[in-house]
Order: structure tokens, then sequence, then C-alpha cells
């Protein structure tokens, strides 16, 4: 094993756990980062078995990955292709109705006075 794969492993992961290497039963943490390097390693050719021996787990766990991995970036593609958040559509929206407000209101401002600007009123004290 070299310092950068030492390096690129967090705390609970230090070493890869081998045949008499380690606790036995306890399980292997692996982190998010280094989940995805073995998995694109797998997706580049690298050979399945001999990534589980390197990193101290099974084929099937690394297999699982490889599903999970695949999976989230098919969800990833299906979502909209509309880059626009759901809160910028709202404001979209919200901004539309107070506009033809506002233009409905000067409409019948205009008819009431009847281009004539509006009086000024006295209070009613």
């Amino acid at each position: 094993m070299n310092d950068r794969n030492e390096k690129e492993r967090g705390p609970s992961e230090a070493s890869p756990t081998h045949a008499g290497d380690g606790p036995v039963g306890k399980p292997q943490r692996f982190s998010a980062k280094l989940k995805s390097k073995i998995v694109l390693r797998l997706l580049r050719g690298d050979d399945l078995e001999l990534l589980s021996r390197e990193y101290g787990t099974t084929a099937a766990q690394i297999s699982r990955w490889r599903d999970d991995f695949l999976s989230a970036g098919e969800v990833a593609l299906k979502k909209r292709e509309d880059p626009e958040s759901d809160e910028v559509k709202r404001l979209r929206e919200k901004l539309g109705e107070v506009t033809m407000e506002s233009e409905l209101l000067r409409e019948k401002i205009k008819r009431l006075e009847g281009n004539r600007p509006l009086s000024r009123r006295r209070s009613k004290r």
C-alpha cells in the first residue's frame, strides 16, 4: 500500500483488512469518495477480484456499490432538463400575477378618471 492511498482514506479506513489482518467480524467503513474511486476504477476496466483484494472488501459489496452508483446517475439524468428551480418558477408566476393586477388597476383608474386627474379630497375630520 502506498502513501497516496493512505492519505485518501478517512480515519475509519486507515488500511484495508486483508485475510488475517485487523479485527475479525468488524465491518470496515468506506467513505463515499473512496467508494466512488473504487467503482470508477471498476468501470474503467480494473478487475473486480483485484479491487476486492486491494481494498479488503467482497466482490459482491463492490458490485452493489457499482449498481448504486449507476442507479444514482440514471436518476440524475431523468431529472427535468429545465434548470429553473421550483422557487424561481413560483416567483415568475407571482410576478406575472402582480404585473397583470397592476395593469388592470391602471386601466380602471383611467376609466374612472375619464382622462382627468382625481380631484383632491378633504379629510373627513
